[in-house]
């Protein structure tokens, strides 16, 4: 009942390609069934307080400006420019009258499968204004309009013709951000032998829903536990133990939105071994509970 009752509390704006909802400074960005991606187009002013979420945010302006409020500092992002904010960081933004600009909301976990993505992590974690490169900024601009052009058409697969050009953009970002000292030491004679990672990965998505061990996949891999849990978080940027809980709980969530079973048949089927433990790694990654998620993005999906 309290559940249900904090669920109606929640502020939901309707925009013409969907929600967006808003509890408290959390906000759970809804997104287009067998997808992870949002685009919104508005030539409206407004404004927009203070809030955060797991999606990363991306502002194109088309004309006019867009101003941000990060922390302590405003950004006031021009129509040749892009800022980008990462997951759960605070922002304000507003749009005065006669400004246009596209916003790009995603999850950015399907980029960040690709094993050699973990060598930016860094340079990922702070928003990034693209401002004063010309190159840069009219490069990655024609990525982003490549993402509307997509996004619009709806054409087979274009949840995924999107991320490639969201990946093309974080490869640019990347090779401009990153030190070269950093570069170099990515390609030395230490680097870690990337079959490891397959074949971990490739155990983690076949048996994620068993009670796998940091012993088990180690020995499937061939490895000892200490070479293997070293070199896994080397490459990654994530323990093997994180790794099998972000995919129990992205496998979780899609059942909870696609699906009738009882939470306890979604813990079970997930690979969580109690319905309390599902219950504290899920609100720990989602913000809320699996039964207020199901209420949350159950609903957006009827409207």
């Amino acid at each position: 009942m309290e559940e249900k009752k904090e669920v109606a509390a929640m502020t939901r704006s309707r925009f013409p390609d969907g929600f967006r909802i808003l509890k408290g400074k959390q906000e759970y960005v809804t997104y287009i069934e067998h997808s992870s991606l949002r685009v919104w187009y508005s030539e409206t002013s407004w404004r927009y307080e203070p809030h955060c979420h797991s999606a990363v945010e991306i502002i194109m302006p088309i004309r006019g400006e867009v101003t941000y409020n990060l922390g302590e500092e405003d950004y006031r992002v021009q129509a040749d420019e892009v800022l980008i904010v990462p997951p759960e960081w605070m922002h304000g933004l507003s749009m005065e009258a006669g400004s246009a600009r596209y916003l790009f909301l995603f999850e950015p976990a399907n980029l960040f499968s690709m094993r050699d993505m973990s060598l930016i992590k860094e340079v990922l974690r702070k928003p990034i204004y693209l401002r004063d490169r010309p190159g840069a900024q009219q490069s990655i601009r024609g990525l982003l309009a490549q993402v509307v052009e997509n996004y619009e058409k709806r054409d087979f697969l274009w949840n995924s013709m999107c991320y490639s050009y969201l990946l093309q953009m974080y490869v640019q970002l990347g090779r401009l951000y990153t030190p070269a000292d950093q570069r170099r030491s990515s390609d030395g004679p230490n680097r870690v032998d990337p079959e490891i990672i397959d074949s971990a990965r490739l155990f983690i998505d076949q048996n994620y829903m068993r009670p796998i061990t940091l012993a088990d996949v180690s020995a499937f891999t061939g490895f000892s536990e200490c070479y293997f849990s070293r070199t896994f978080k080397q490459q990654t940027g994530q323990s093997f133990s994180e790794s099998l809980r972000i995919k129990r709980v992205a496998m979780a969530a899609e059942m909870l939105i696609h699906s009738r079973h009882s939470i306890q048949k979604i813990a079970s089927s997930a690979g969580f071994g109690s319905v309390a433990t599902f219950n504290r790694v899920f609100r720990t990654a989602k913000n809320c509970t699996p039964s207020r998620y199901r209420e949350i993005y159950g609903d957006f999906l009827k409207e």
